[in-house]
């Protein structure tokens, strides 16, 4: 029997839909929670990663922009002004975008954010291709609630190293799936007239970018220039970014040191921390997930609480989660509560 199927069938039994009318409410509202939490179980297991069970858009997209950024070996496509694009950009989708928006404004409410910041970061956040902004909050919480157990998205301690830096995102997971997920773990986020329009033009920021540099680039300096803008821009950036933000998944689970003693394995790694913008510092933020600045030492430099800081100075970010904790322990209690049977939505 698969490991996935012992983790199933050592759940409570569930009756069949047609035995569920003569339970109690709150049996059945249990009944229902424990199913949907085996379809999330199963959804997020490595078991679901065969040939067909591709996602072949996430995939071959992957692909196509990891082989995009090669052609930044070929010398006719450099230039001064794709690199400093691609700088700029990946700080710009990196940092404001993941760390900032998607991270802990959305996903920990770290802080609160006016207009017209919101808007920006959510923008940013789209343009990294990292995912919608309810799908990559909703999916970290998942994380949190179930890091390195069972049902935890993208464990190495679980599983390895590669699954959970880049080979989790490649099953394709069902509208039911990415429903549960959503209702369970972004209640409060999802009728949101800011998301919802966020989620109907993810796709449409994504290839915009990319669409934008080309066109610009052409229009500077020539088809060449072009072809240089949208590979350095678009390509080179987002692999810098996307692999700068699965270290966090993986290396971070599995090297560095400790300031707090969690229930799960996660590293503080200096490297990690210096190529995702601080968040690196990942055993500190598993031990106090609602906490803006992710370094709690000194020497542990965050540059996207830099911008935090900032935003609050001009008046764009307030209710600033700002007070480093003391001692060893970890408070897990904000991710812990999250979807529980009796707060989840009906």
């Amino acid at each position: 029997m698969s490991t996935l199927s012992v983790a199933l069938n050592s759940a409570a039994p569930i009756l069949p839909a047609g035995e569920s009318a003569s339970l109690s409410p709150a049996e059945a509202k249990r009944q229902t929670f424990q199913r949907e939490t085996n379809a999330l179980v199963s959804a997020f297991h490595r078991e679901q990663l065969r040939l067909s069970n591709v996602d072949w858009v996430v995939t071959l997209f992957l692909i196509g922009v990891h082989v995009g950024a090669l052609a930044a070996l070929v010398p006719a496509f450099f230039s001064w002004s794709g690199l400093a694009i691609c700088l700029v950009m990946h700080w710009v989708t990196c940092s404001i975008g993941i760390c900032l928006g998607f991270h802990r404004y959305l996903a920990h409410k770290s802080m609160k954010l006016k207009a017209p910041a919101e808007f920006i970061t959510m923008m940013c956040g789209c343009l990294s291709g990292e995912g919608s902004p309810l799908t990559w909050a909703a999916t970290h919480r998942l994380h949190h609630q179930k890091s390195d157990q069972e049902g935890d998205p993208h464990s190495p301690i679980r599983e390895d190293g590669w699954w959970a830096h880049i080979m989790w995102l490649f099953p394709k997971r069902t509208t039911e799936v990415s429903r549960i997920l959503m209702r369970r773990y972004v209640p409060e986020l999802v009728d949101r007239p800011i998301m919802q329009f966020f989620e109907k033009t993810f796709a449409l920021w994504l290839w915009g970018g990319g669409l934008v540099l080309l066109a610009a680039g052409w229009a500077t300096g020539g088809w060449q220039l072009g072809v240089s803008w949208l590979v350095w821009g678009m390509c080179v950036r987002m692999v810098a970014a996307y692999h700068s933000t699965w270290f966090v998944n993986s290396a971070t689970h599995l090297w560095g040191y400790r300031n707090y003693d969690t229930r799960d394995q996660s590293r503080n790694l200096w490297w990690v921390a210096i190529l995702a913008y601080g968040e690196g510092w990942h055993n500190n933020h598993h031990a106090h997930p609602a906490v803006a600045p992710a370094g709690h030492k000194w020497w542990e430099v965050d540059v996207t609480w830099w911008s935090i800081r900032l935003l609050r100075a001009i008046g764009q970010a307030y209710d600033v989660k700002d007070k480093l904790p003391q001692g060893r322990g970890a408070d897990e209690t904000d991710m812990a509560e999250i979807a529980r049977p009796e707060t989840a939505a009906a």
